[in-house]
């Protein structure tokens, strides 16, 4: 009995703790507004890509990415209120892919870098994903930037998935929930 005590007073002291929100959560009609896309086509490049909601209310970003005309990437972007994400740990994805490799994003207005982390999915399987915020890197144009200020969590105002990498084709992210853990 003592034990069991001792396992339930960890458990609920977790739950406590471990506090989390939707940041999307298309059954639950979070996170569905204030997309834009972002595609290699502001360079140049002729990429394409969109968002949808599916059947079972998920998230889907799919697309095409070209490598012609010096493209390669797509990306979209949820904005929102700066502050929004004040006291965020980390977050919580839950995906299904196709084998690619996805950024996920966070972004300030008006900034030129942005923090991101690359997650691999795995072809038609739903994963979860763990993102510390110490995990993600600042990035300029795709490199990393030494020169980039300290990601600030609390000035985000975008958070977003991209594709790049010279993964040419088709490709197909579906999204679930994302999750800001506390």
């Amino acid at each position: 009995m003592k034990t069991y005590n001792s396992i339930l007073l960890i458990f609920i002291s977790l739950s406590i703790f471990s506090q989390s929100i939707d940041v999307i959560n298309p059954s639950k009609e979070i996170g569905i507004d204030n997309w834009n896309i972002v595609n290699d086509n502001v360079m140049g490049g002729i990429s394409n890509s969109n968002l949808l909601i599916t059947e079972e209310n998920n998230l889907m970003f799919y697309g095409n990415v070209s490598l012609k005309n010096n493209g390669g990437f797509a990306s979209s972007r949820l904005g929102f209120k700066k502050g929004k994400l004040k006291n965020v740990k980390g977050f919580q994805l839950r995906v299904k892919g196709d084998g690619k490799r996805y950024k996920f994003r966070l972004r300030e207005n008006y900034r030129s870098s942005n923090y991101s982390i690359d997650f691999e999915t795995n072809s038609g399987t739903w994963s979860n994903i763990e993102i510390s915020i110490s995990d993600l890197n600042p990035m300029f144009m795709g490199y990393y930037s030494r020169n980039a200020k300290n990601l600030e969590i609390e000035n985000i105002s975008s958070l977003g998935f991209q594709i790049s990498d010279k993964q040419q084709g088709k490709f197909k992210l579906e999204i679930m929930h994302v999750k800001a853990l506390y």
